[in-house]
């Protein structure tokens, strides 16, 4: 009987896990493996190493520290393992953000943590964030909104509510929009697209161009709207650049 009583709540945390799983932003479950899988390999390390084993412990320590992110890869001498993994060793620049604005909405995207939020521009809710807002009062405010906008706040969405998409059948909100964007993008539009200083080289803007487009990956929560708007914004400098 202990056995079969064990083997159903085995059953139910399992599937509390996977739901878990299932409703967790790509982007934040991603980082929090990256970390458990850093303190799991480093406490393993730290047992083989007592036992003097240290060919397998040494290695290993390595690869938990890289996971992490920690200083030794940054240190002269270290070759930056740190930056295989994504980690703090890894060459970007910290604190940068992107933003893109359409008539209601002004977005930022952090390109460190990956969150994407938002500024309401227009209408009766300017000035609000709309973090302050839960699902279904957000998906209100669509009807409002103009088709650019519409997208942005679905990118929006994607993020905050992985799976609010199959939860709005029958809501206009939840249907896929076809979106044209407001007009010719600016370079100054593009800068901040990109979360480049005006006059950065074509080389700056190829690797923020290719940093953003695998943050925007749909496998880490992306938005095929934002993505397209990271491409125009290389595009446009580029041409400025080949003038």
């Amino acid at each position: 009987m202990p056995t079969l009583i064990a083997g159903a709540v085995a059953v139910v945390v399992l599937y509390l896990l996977l739901q878990m799983f299932r409703a967790a932003n790509p982007a934040v479950l991603a980082r929090a493996l990256k970390i458990v899988g850093g303190v799991v390999a480093l406490a393993v390390a730290a047992f083989t190493g007592l036992k003097g084993e240290l060919a397998v412990a040494i290695p290993l320590g390595i690869f938990g520290a890289g996971l992490l992110g920690w200083s030794p890869f940054g240190m002269p001498g270290f070759p930056n393992i740190g930056g295989m993994f994504g980690g703090a060793g890894a060459q970007r620049s910290a604190g940068q953000t992107s933003r893109v604005r359409s008539q209601f909405l002004d977005m930022t995207l952090d390109h460190d943590s990956g969150e994407l939020d938002g500024q309401i521009v227009a209408g009766p809710y300017a000035g609000h964030s709309l973090g302050e807002f839960d699902l279904s009062q957000l998906t209100t405010m669509v009807s409002g909104f103009d088709a650019e906008s519409v997208a942005l706040l679905e990118s929006y969405l994607d993020r905050r509510f992985p799976a609010w998409r199959e939860n709005a059948e029958g809501n206009a909100a939840g249907r896929q929009r076809r979106t044209t964007t407001s007009g010719k993008m600016t370079d100054e539009e593009a800068y901040q697209v990109l979360g480049l200083q005006p006059g950065a080289g074509p080389d700056e803007i190829g690797r923020a161009h290719r940093a953003l487009i695998k943050k925007l990956h749909p496998d880490q929560g992306g938005s095929t709207y934002l993505a397209a708007r990271v491409n125009e914004a290389k595009d446009t400098l580029l041409r400025t650049h080949n003038g």
